[in-house]
């Protein structure tokens, strides 16, 4: 089982998730986070951590945000790993 980052986290990019993550899963989009499913060892550290409510198990993901489950496997492995907190988006 694996944690998916959605929709809300999109043009904002929060990086509070990614400091409390103990096996480092998180890798950096230019518009968004994405966690790697294979990765992912199921804590939920990070779901309190986000300050707009974007990550859930996938078991959870809503229905309107299920495209989000494939989107964060296909994309993780070809993004850049992120384990420190950024600055987020300006538009935030």
């Amino acid at each position: 089982m694996t944690h998916v980052v959605c929709q809300p986290c999109f043009g904002c990019k929060y990086t509070d998730c990614v400091v409390v993550c103990p096996v480092e899963c998180f890798y950096e989009g230019d518009k968004i986070l994405y966690i790697h499913p294979e990765e992912c060892i199921d804590c939920e550290a990070c779901v309190p951590e986000c300050p707009v409510e974007a990550i859930f198990h996938e078991d959870n993901v809503p229905e309107e945000w299920q495209g989000f489950v494939e989107l964060n496997a296909e994309m993780a492995p070809q993004c850049e790993s992120i384990t420190e907190k950024k600055e987020p988006l300006a538009d935030n």
